[in-house]
Parts: structure tokens; sequence; C-alpha cells
């Protein structure tokens, strides 16, 4: 059974030219979790502490970038989406991409 939950926000990390993502959801109850790229669901006790564990991880929320930001980070906007499937199991594989190459 799935947790209902307030929102949830997607957040990026680059390494080289690998995009890796994390979703973060607010549960009802005010406390947090976050999908990771290797597929584990981490459970925090509200979002402020999620937020900070992934800015520490060296994270960015994906709908708080510009072209400038992503441009730093090595793509263009319309380059890269956050991954979508129809269940956390299928999300987990899509959690890594690789960025298109370099002009």
């Amino acid at each position: 059974m799935t947790q209902a939950f307030e929102h949830e926000q997607w957040w990026l990390a680059t390494l080289g030219r690998t995009a890796i993502w994390a979703r973060l959801r607010v549960l009802e109850a005010g406390t947090a979790e976050v999908l990771d790229s290797d597929g584990n669901t981490l459970p925090y006790d509200s979002e402020d502490t999620a937020r900070a564990a992934l800015m520490d991880a060296e994270f960015v929320q994906y709908d708080g970038l510009d072209e400038d930001d992503a441009a730093a980070r090595g793509f263009a906007l319309g380059e890269l989406a956050p991954p979508q499937a129809g269940s956390d199991a299928a999300l987990a594989a899509l959690m890594t991409q690789q960025l298109p190459p370099r002009h």
C-alpha cells in the first residue's frame, strides 16, 4: 500500500556526464521520504531534513534550475527531464541517466 503524499519534488546531481535523480515526497504526516538512485526509500522526519540531506549530497532541486544552472552542470534544460514509470521498482532503473554528449 502506498502512503498518501502532499507533494513531490525531483532533485538532480551530476557526476561527469551522468545525471542522478532523487525523488522527495512529503507525506501527509509531515514526514518525508526520498527515493534514491539505488531504488531505496529513505525516511526523514521532515521535508527540511530530507532537503538538507539532498543538498549535502550535492543535489539541486530540478524545478529550481535555470538555463545557466543547467549549463554549469553540462546540459540544457530541454535535454533532461525527471524519469517516469508505473512503479517505484520500475523507476529505480531510470534514476541514473547519461547526459547527451557535449558539442
